[in-house]
């Protein structure tokens, strides 16, 4: 959510960010309704006091006989309550409009974002390990030998239809622990707090942090109301809505490793083959919530926390700036990191770093109280994936695997799958 204030004060500037990002300009229409807005409020206030400056009359006409002008005063008093009823309404619509308008607008890219119109212009600023070279031509995750036997889309699509998949034996096993190796090297080496937390929402939660109103036909709602959430992003970062906390509470790190849900209304006819694009997956998310002068440095943090995981993994990555054409609705900044999929020849999205500003956090009414004295103030919000689960299982099987069918794993998974160090080309943890 946009400050009003900030597009008052300066709407030229707010203007050619919004330009930057390929929309707008939009100053002329908000300032417009604001202004409209604001004078409905004015109107109401001054009907108000001349509704309660007739009140006071109409006791001192009663008390002092004069029937007349209690009559008189008393019509008065019962049409500007009608007319304050009236004013109060149009006011709490413009408000409403404002409102509207300004939750469906993106936020503004930080001013070292590159312009861009769209993936193309996204800028590379790191890459990381080397790509190895096979001696026989690699194969897409669901068609090395020793994970088809895991790996079952045609009953999951018996059981729920497409984009689903059914994983058993030796492949959930992986995908279990890779989840599990995840969350210990978030919490144990990078200081985040593990939670665990509902994958169904209020509405206000989703709203909360932007994925509504605009962008509901990328989520699941069930018929009671509730959402399903499309990343843990929603219910880390709402565990402060509303909420007005000492600054000596900041900065809180979360991590939650959770099912998530997405109709992937946008990608139709999309990465369809294999497990890469799935409408339930899991995914461990990183939430931070930072004081305003720490967010950037934060998101540098967070960005290092997810690099490490793939580092760890031995499986190469690059990081990319996103452009403003590519960014995300509620993103000032966002790192992807890319990991290299030899089964495809190219490096795929793996995880999405944001610094969010205050735009969540004014969505929430989320604060806090500075140290000693001063105006509470907007904490800032961030979320990144550390790393998308399912995305992982892929670029382990792609890179370990052999000519043979069978995959080699990396050494940290090792302590997690009881000491064993490969999948067979049969399918089996060996």
């Amino acid at each position: 959510m946009h400050d009003i204030r900030a597009i008052r004060d300066n709407p030229e500037a707010w203007d050619a960010a919004l330009v930057r990002r390929g929309v707008g300009p939009l100053s002329s229409s908000v300032l417009d309704l604001d202004k409209a807005r604001r004078a409905a409020i004015t109107a109401a206030e001054e009907a108000q006091a001349e509704q309660n400056r007739a009140s006071k009359e109409v006791g001192k006409a009663k008390a002092g006989g004069n029937e007349a002008e209690f009559e008189r005063l008393r019509a008065l008093v019962a049409e500007k309550k009608a007319e304050v009823a009236a004013m109060q309404d149009k006011a709490k619509g413009l408000d409403a409009e404002l409102t509207a308008l300004l939750a469906g607008i993106p936020n503004l890219p930080l001013d070292d974002v590159p312009e861009g119109a769209d993936e193309n212009d996204n800028v590379e600023i790191k890459r990381w390990g080397t790509p190895r070279t096979f001696d026989f031509a690699p194969k897409e995750h669901y068609e090395i030998a020793g994970v088809t036997p895991g790996m079952d889309f045609e009953t999951a699509a018996k059981l729920s239809g497409a984009r689903f998949v059914v994983l058993s034996g030796a492949v959930a096993r992986l995908q279990r622990a890779l989840a599990q190796f995840m969350i210990d090297t978030h919490v144990e080496e990078n200081g985040l707090t593990e939670a665990w937390t509902p994958v169904l929402v209020r509405e206000d939660m989703m709203y909360g942090t932007g994925q509504l109103p605009k962008f509901g036909e990328d989520s699941y709602q069930t018929t009671n109301g509730w959402w399903l959430v499309p990343t843990a992003e929603v219910t880390l970062t709402n565990i402060v809505n509303g909420v007005l906390v000492d600054e000596n509470y900041l900065p809180r790190r979360y991590v939650a490793h959770t099912q998530c849900f997405r109709s992937e209304a946008g990608s139709a006819g999309k990465d369809t083959a294999g497990m890469l694009r799935q409408h339930q997956f899991e995914k461990v998310e990183m939430v931070s919530i930072t004081h305003p002068d720490h967010s950037r440095a934060e998101h540098d943090r967070m960005t290092a926390c997810a690099e490490g995981i793939l580092e760890r993994l031995g499986l190469p990555y690059r990081t990319v700036v996103l452009c403003t054409g590519d960014m995300g609705f509620g993103a000032r900044r966002t790192h992807d990191i890319e990991v290299w999929l030899p089964g495809q020849n190219t490096y795929r999205e793996i995880s999405s770093v944001s610094v969010c500003g205050d735009f969540q956090a004014r969505r929430m009414n989320a604060r806090f109280r500075p140290a000693g004295s001063g105006k509470p103030d907007f904490v800032h919000t961030l979320n990144g994936s550390g790393l998308a689960v399912g995305r992982c299982l892929i670029a382990v099987l792609e890179n370990g695997q052999q000519a043979d069918g069978s995959v080699d794993l990396p050494a940290v998974l090792h302590p997690y799958l009881r000491g064993r160090t490969r999948l067979t080309a049969e399918g089996v943890l060996a």
